[in-house]
């Protein structure tokens, strides 16, 4: 497996170039089989894949605890990152949450749940409005000093945010989707900060969230019980607008016989050797499938072609219903 480098210096973070995005296997994508999870994380080890991706709020709780196993039997091997700040509170309702003190105890209970002594890389999932970042920064470098947590990171952080956090604790990286069909970072100052400050990128939804795989051809063609089925640009309307990315990732994956998914994130890994995707599998085809964009060597034709079919801020529809892109910094 081929490695990447997070971050620079003294908060340099060493990971498989591809990690694996957990938050399918319990959330937002509708019901999964835990065996087949077990044998696509067993699959993604003998693969060389370390670097696993969670959360508190995957679930809530539940994604935690179902890799816990698996991370307890492979703890030394593996680099975790996982994720605070989207509270769920017992009267039902969820917010946004950087207080000091919440910082701490989601931080406790997320190594409870996993079962382990220091999260590799803790990231501060949405930016808390109410909270002054340098206060959610400075409890999240007392965490570092006291071993609790290795490295820090950041996830649809704006340009802003990302220079206040730093300036109290280096940044290793920054989580954000980027995609083919999510192009935003090139343009809006985020993908250009983290390059300055030597933050390593770590694109979420990497596939657009299953549309570059070229499975959901219509919004029919997604479970009722699958998130997605309601989110804006999966509705027929946009899905049909976006079709022409489609067509040339898919285009292009036949004349090098590969998959769409695989183009999809061959162009991405063709970004800089500080982008590490961290494409969701829940399916060991799927994975296998992913980890085989690694031998794929796009040229400066197949970059061209693959920009003018997706350009920025070409996508119809925006990336999530309206209360979720409130919470998103751009």
């Amino acid at each position: 497996m081929q490695k990447r480098t997070l971050g620079s210096e003294s908060n340099a973070l060493e990971v498989s170039a591809l990690g694996l995005g957990c938050m399918g296997m319990t959330f937002a994508y509708g019901s999964s089989d835990p065996k087949q999870i077990q044998h696509t994380l067993a699959r993604s080890f003998e693969l060389g894949v370390n670097f696993l991706d969670t959360s508190d709020s995957y679930g809530p709780y539940s994604n935690e605890l179902l890799l816990a196993p698996f991370v307890n039997q492979h703890r030394d091997d593996l680099i975790i990152a996982s994720k605070f700040g989207q509270e769920f509170r017992p009267d039902g309702s969820r917010g946004i949450n950087g207080r000091p003190e919440y910082v701490r105890s989601a931080c406790d209970e997320s190594l409870n749940r996993l079962g382990v002594d220091h999260i590799d890389l803790y990231y501060q999932h949405r930016i808390d409005p109410n909270t002054p970042i340098e206060e959610t920064w400075g409890a999240l470098s007392e965490l570092v000093g006291e071993g609790k947590v290795r490295y820090l990171g950041l996830s649809e952080a704006s340009s802003d945010s990302i220079r206040n956090a730093h300036a109290v604790h280096p940044v290793t990286a920054l989580q954000t989707e980027w995609s083919l069909w999510s192009r935003d970072v090139e343009v809006n100052g985020i993908l250009e900060t983290t390059r300055e400050l030597g933050i390593g990128f770590v694109p979420y939804s990497p596939l657009g969230r299953g549309f570059l795989t070229g499975k959901f051809p219509t919004n029919e063609s997604i479970p009722a019980d699958d998130g997605r089925k309601s989110w804006p640009r999966f509705q027929d309307e946009a899905l049909t607008a976006n079709a022409q990315i489609l067509e040339s990732v898919t285009s292009l994956a036949r004349k090098m016989n590969s998959s769409p998914a695989q183009i999809a994130l061959a162009w991405l890994l063709a970004q800089g050797e500080d982008v590490v995707p961290i494409p969701g599998s829940r399916k060991v085809a799927n994975l296998e499938d992913n980890i085989g964009s690694l031998d794929v060597q796009l040229s400066d034709v197949d970059m061209r072609e693959l920009d003018v079919a997706a350009p920025i801020g070409g996508t119809i529809g925006q990336r999530y219903p309206d209360l979720q892109m409130k919470s998103i910094q751009q």
